[in-house]
């Protein structure tokens, strides 16, 4: 599920035409190259979430040519530790993101987009998870990232640089959990134009370099 852009486009005109390359680039991939994209993705992502063992993951459902796959929500699940939980978005009216627990199903969202049928948690929600999954289309040296221009993972990433108290009153603080957006070949790219909005990742997973962390 990426970020969906506005109907009147904002950003500078580089990042437009960047955007416009990468969307360009993603639509001519044929479905042999999206499979095998899709399986180095998933391999992974695996192979991250078995090695931290996260107790809550946020994710996307991957729609159309976006990286990772129809299957990455049903992957994760599968490799939680017992009692995780995967949590998935539901695209509110304003283009923010509430969020469901994944229970195995999806439903028909608004703009073509698949959703969680259960509860909603509430945009706060993310604050809970060890590890969260972003989409993206490109992103840039020390993580900064650059969406569709809807601004739907700007305000999530906005939510996590501040993840609040754990749950239960404790004292301490909540770490901040690992942001990763999974990416083509071709789109961790040298430069990403920046704006005042925009909010890097701590990481991305590509098909060839594989797992890439900033400090």
């Amino acid at each position: 599920m990426s970020d969906l852009a506005s109907d009147a486009e904002k950003s500078p005109q580089n990042k437009i035409a960047l955007r416009a390359r990468l969307l360009t680039a993603r639509r001519s991939l044929s479905d042999a190259e999206l499979a095998e994209s899709a399986a180095k993705i998933q391999a992974e992502t695996l192979s991250l979430v078995r090695g931290l063992a996260p107790s809550t993951i946020a994710a996307y459902v991957p729609v159309g040519t976006e990286p990772g796959g129809p299957g990455l929500p049903g992957l994760l699940a599968a490799a939680l530790p017992p009692g995780g939980r995967l949590l998935l978005p539901a695209l509110l009216p304003d283009n923010d993101l509430d969020w469901a627990v994944f229970e195995g199903s999806l439903d028909r969202g608004p703009r073509g987009l698949r959703e969680p049928g259960g509860p909603r948690l509430g945009a706060d929600a993310i604050r809970e998870a060890d590890l969260v999954l972003v989409p993206a289309l490109a992103v840039g040296p020390g993580g900064v990232r650059m969406g569709r221009g809807g601004g739907s993972y700007d305000r999530v990433l906005a939510r996590l640089d501040d993840p609040g108290p754990p749950p239960g009153g404790a004292a301490a603080t909540r770490p901040a959990p690992l942001t990763v957006a999974l990416l083509h070949d071709g789109e961790f790219v040298d430069e990403v134009p920046a704006e005042p909005h925009d909010r890097a990742v701590r990481g991305v997973i590509t098909p060839t370099g594989g797992l890439v962390t900033f400090s």
